[in-house]
């Protein structure tokens, strides 16, 4: 299985989830980005970095900047967990409501 930690890691943070929302209208530079934020660009660069490390995003360089981009197979690995979680928890609820059932039928 992928290790999904540094996407977890990636999305653990609301700065890091409000970037990929903007990320998911346009690709913007860390410039564009820092303007939503109230923080150095800096601090926003180290931001994309853990979202990079994430698999979350990918960065482009455009003439003398970068372009930030959402990748978007990035959440695939965290959907097949989620979806390998609810499998089993649907799995246990439909064995309890058949037992409960057999139960008030008896």
């Amino acid at each position: 299985m992928t290790d999904l930690q540094p996407t977890f890691k990636a999305l653990a943070d609301p700065t890091r989830r409000e970037i990929l929302a903007l990320l998911t209208k346009e690709s913007l530079s860390i410039a564009q980005l820092a303007e939503n934020f109230t923080m150095t660009r800096a601090a926003v660069k180290k931001h994309l970095v853990v979202l990079q490390d994430g698999g979350l995003i990918h960065s482009d360089v455009d003439g003398r900047s970068r372009r930030n981009s959402l990748n978007t197979q990035g959440m695939a690995p965290v959907v097949t967990w989620i979806e390998s979680i609810d499998a089993f928890w649907t799995d246990r609820l439909d064995t309890l409501k058949s037992a409960l059932e057999k139960d008030l039928n008896s």
